[in-house]
């Protein structure tokens, strides 16, 4: 996901810059802006006290 973001970001300061099509550049830097916050939220710790329990032993 980080490579799509990158690749986004990438790709919409391109757009931005040649000025094709100026809306499509900046979804392009939304959307990167999206990627990066979903892998920073999947990357925050979670306290022990959050985990699941484990499954009750079937005896």
């Amino acid at each position: 996901m980080m490579l799509a973001g990158a690749a986004l970001f990438a790709g919409g300061i391109f757009v931005l810059r040649k000025g094709i099509n100026k809306k499509q550049g900046w979804l392009m830097l939304v959307a990167a802006a999206v990627m990066f916050a979903n892998v920073g939220v999947a990357l925050i710790p979670v306290p022990d006290s959050n985990q699941p329990l484990p499954a009750p032993s079937a005896g």
